[in-house]
């Protein structure tokens, strides 16, 4: 949300847009009126929506005003003709000189324009409407129907639509595609600080079973009957309240997750790394219990796909399939599932946030960022130098010539049949991308006296150079 307002007042001369900023600051009408006023600031603790607003004489501004006269018939064609075409908000003045209302002779522009966001009659000399004058300016800047709502279609736009699914999806706890009196009362306490008496859930839902066909089922609100309600709340002039829901869930104004949410700043020391902790491991815990629906402790290709169904594309790739413990049916086990996000959570910590933030963590766990799921554990010099770590997570290279076996070694600790990449490491193993590590196992090949050598020589250098520690392994004994 924007941090101020800027509010320009344009229309034909003498319209009294002076007279109303000059009404509006020192609360009466003013005697005598300057061709022009200064640049005024409104502190934010006297404006409805707590942002300071500036009401200014130049284009830097976030919202128009477009003001008439109402006694004037051509400062209203003027509207159509001159103002329209580049500005949203409409206002009369004058309206003490004329008995009735003018709203007849305008709501044919406001038909036929709709970037009009509303039109308010007001008068600088009996101080009519002119605080909701600017009030309603500011609304049109803080809370834009623009993204949300498409009013000749009279629906939402298909991004509001994509973001208020995925609010739906995450608030859906259970996963049953409905949101029950509890759930409604978990995301009303969590939007707006308080949850809807037992008498007001039933009226929401009354309204929406009314309106709708499928809005309401077993006795909870549908995606359709959510999406219902925040058409009504914008066709009732209520969109701050949508807006209130949508910057929750981090959102900016253009129905886009805000980099501040995704990516929450995180400092990690060249020698440190990063893992899941006990909140992320609950989180994920929550999450996979969510969407294995047929409890088989397995996620199937389906269910899987489900679970990131609120992120904008799949984070997992068909290689996870050959990285990690899957069950007897070739699904994604739950040990598997918790082993692909800690190798995330390790070797990129900030893609893993940003997968975090998709799936509504910080929601869900009540926490100011993602960042709280996530330990940096202390510098490996420090452990070696205590000879103890705190750490549950440690990187280990398998390193040898070809044919010596680190596919099926590696496969061993899958427990199942797979191939992997094998490294050509005399030419690629001495990159710095691959001496990072913790440990590194060097394996040869019994036989072969020459990958013993060549295994020899990767250690003497490492061993001397570098913190890692390194093992050998010999394979291959039934060639002897």
């Amino acid at each position: 949300m924007k941090r101020d307002v800027r509010i320009l007042l344009l229309g034909e001369p003498k319209v009294g847009k002076t007279s109303l900023i000059m009404s509006l600051v020192g609360e009466e009408f003013p005697q005598q009126v300057p061709l022009r006023a200064e640049e005024i600031t409104i502190p934010a603790d006297v404006t409805p929506e707590k942002v300071p607003t500036h009401i200014v004489d130049y284009s830097g501004a976030n919202v128009v005003c477009v003001v008439y006269d109402v006694t004037q018939e051509e400062t209203i064609d003027k509207i159509r003709t001159k103002w329209i075409p580049l500005y949203v908000l409409v206002f009369c003045s004058y309206s003490d000189l004329r008995s009735g209302s003018s709203m007849e002779t305008i709501l044919p522009i406001m038909n036929q324009f709709s970037e009009i966001e509303t039109c308010v009659e007001c008068s600088a000399k009996n101080l009519k409407n002119i605080s909701e004058l600017f009030y309603y300016a500011q609304k049109a800047v803080l809370h834009p129907t623009a993204p949300l709502y498409d009013p000749e279609d009279k629906q939402l736009k298909p991004q509001c639509v994509r973001a208020l699914s995925r609010i739906f999806s995450i608030s859906d706890q259970d996963n049953d595609h409905i949101l029950s009196d509890a759930e409604l009362n978990c995301f009303q306490k969590l939007c707006f600080g308080n949850p809807l008496a037992p008498q007001a859930l039933e009226d929401v839902k009354t309204v929406v079973w009314k309106n709708t066909s499928d809005g309401v089922q077993d006795n909870g609100l549908t995606l359709n009957g959510f999406l219902f309600l925040n058409t009504l709340f914008i066709q009732r002039g209520r969109h701050e309240t949508t807006w209130t829901i949508l910057r929750k869930f981090g959102y900016d104004d253009t129905l886009e997750l805000t980099d501040e949410y995704l990516y929450p700043p995180l400092r990690v020391s060249v020698c440190c790394t990063t893992e899941l902790n006990h909140l992320g491991h609950q989180f994920l815990q929550k999450l996979f219990d969510k969407y294995d629906e047929d409890k088989d402790s397995a996620l199937s290709p389906a269910e899987l796909k489900n679970l990131f169904s609120v992120l904008p594309y799949m984070p997992w790739g068909p290689e996870v399939y050959s990285n990690v413990p899957l069950s007897d049916d070739n699904y994604i086990s739950q040990h598997g599932y918790f082993c692909q996000w800690m190798l995330s959570a390790y070797l990129d910590v900030h893609r893993c946030l940003e997968h975090l933030g998709h799936l509504g963590y910080p929601i869900l766990m009540e926490r100011e960022s993602q960042t709280s799921a996530i330990t940096v554990t202390r510098e490996k010099a420090l452990d070696l130098e205590k000879r103890q770590t705190q750490r549950t997570v440690f990187l280990c290279k398998v390193i040898g010539p070809r044919g010596t076996g680190k596919t099926d070694f590696l496969r061993a600790f899958l427990q199942r049949s797979t191939e992997l990449e094998e490294v050509d490491v005399e030419t690629e193993f001495l990159k710095a991308a691959d001496a990072a590590c913790d440990v590194a196992c060097l394996m040869y090949d019994v036989s072969d006296p020459d990958s013993f050598n060549y295994c020899a020589s990767i250690y003497k250098v490492r061993n001397h150079h570098t913190c890692t520690r390194c093992f050998s392994s010999g394979v291959m004994c039934d060639k002897l």
